[in-house]
């Protein structure tokens, strides 16, 4: 029985050394270090010392990087980028336009850029124990977070916590549960049934040291599962970590095997990791979608059709709504409403106007 998901996307992401803060064309305006002309004058001087032809062709990219980079001018206000004030300094539009995740304006923070696959993640778990073939939702979000580390030249936090409640699943009485129930009862009810039937979905995403990296701990009421970076994936016998698990066949689908023995070294273990590096799938997902464009039909669609980024979306910018209650002095709480996930309704969980959004769309042109 799932009862607990803790995901995480850890960076290590600090002042100085920012990957959301790429330098500007001509040096930064709180800097005189032109760091584009920097880097290309030492990978200019690399170059004429390299020896290897494979560190040869390396540096001739970036060295033809860095100098496309030096002759990327383009006037982003033509483009719909703004100049603003934030705290004591200008943001151009230029810088707008290259920081755009820094900005609300332009960017949906951690949630948006992080968090958005984290809860992806997690989603896929619900919904795989559901019956009624739907995407699951959560019903609840608490969230905190805020700008720990960086100055404020940002509107994006460096640190978000969130806790969802999504609804748990119903469990058949053939269900092997791995434990006993009071009074002999078989099977669990779901949420609609009995509304403490849930799971807790916690999920952090902070810029730091980049401790922890990112992927998700699924418990059951069997086992454990972790899942790392997308590409190792431990299975272990309820907490212990030394025992290990596996699958078996059982009946029409699969069934937790906690007699597997064997850890890290184990036979299964040892094939995966000699078959070379572990697919983290994206090259399929493309393959997928070409296939998808050439077999056109209902059943032939990417996993991730329209109906379900936008769930993704959704949760993910409904934490964002938390987050602004939680930082103006509130509680940083929102109850989901299913209206928000249906493609036919204008609702939305931050009160904007569809209507309007639709409107500024039809009405954009770009610059010619």
């Amino acid at each position: 029985q799932l009862h607990h998901i803790r995901a995480q996307w850890h960076r290590g992401n600090l002042p100085g050394n920012d990957s959301w803060q790429p330098p500007m064309v001509g040096g930064d305006p709180d800097s005189k270090v032109d760091k584009i002309k920097a880097d290309l004058d030492k990978f200019v001087k690399e170059l004429e010392k390299a020896k290897s032809p494979a560190e040869i062709e390396q540096l001739e990219r970036k060295v033809a990087q860095q100098k496309a980079w030096l002759t990327d001018q383009v006037d982003a206000a033509r483009f719909g980028y703004v100049e603003k004030s934030f705290g004591n300094r200008t943001i151009s539009a230029m810088e707008e336009l290259i920081r755009w995740r820094l900005f609300d304006r332009t960017g949906a923070g951690l949630m948006g850029e992080l968090g958005s696959h984290q809860l992806d993640a997690a989603t896929i778990f619900c919904t795989a124990l559901r019956n009624d073939g739907k995407k699951a939702h959560p019903l609840t979000v608490h969230a905190v977070g805020g700008r720990h580390i960086f100055p404020a030249d940002r509107d994006a936090e460096d640190h978000v916590y969130c806790t969802y409640e999504f609804p748990g699943p119903e469990y058949s009485e053939k269900f092997d549960l791995g434990y006993r129930q009071s009074g002999g009862l078989k099977g669990v009810p779901s949420y609609e049934q009995d509304p403490n039937k849930k799971i807790v979905v916690t999920y952090s995403s902070i810029n730091g040291n980049g401790y922890g990296g990112y992927g998700e701990i699924v418990m059951g009421t069997k086992g454990t599962l972790v899942l790392e970076k997308e590409q190792e994936v431990m299975l272990y016998a309820k907490s212990d970590t030394s025992a290990a698990a596996g699958v078996k066949a059982a009946g029409s689908g699969y069934a937790l095997d906690t007699q597997a023995s064997g850890g890290a070294s184990s036979p299964v273990s040892k094939a995966a990791a000699a078959a070379g590096p572990v697919s983290r799938g994206y090259t399929e997902e493309i393959e997928h979608w070409a296939y998808c464009i050439r077999n056109n039909s209902k059943e032939n669609r990417p996993r991730c059709y329209p109906e379900v980024a936008m769930a993704d979306a959704i949760i993910a910018l409904t934490t964002n709504v938390a987050l602004k209650k939680a930082a103006e002095g509130g509680p940083g709480y929102v109850k989901f409403q299913e209206s928000w996930f249906d493609v036919n309704s204008d609702d939305t969980p931050d009160g904007s106007s569809v209507a309007e959004e639709m409107q500024r769309l039809k009405e954009f042109q770009i610059p010619t």
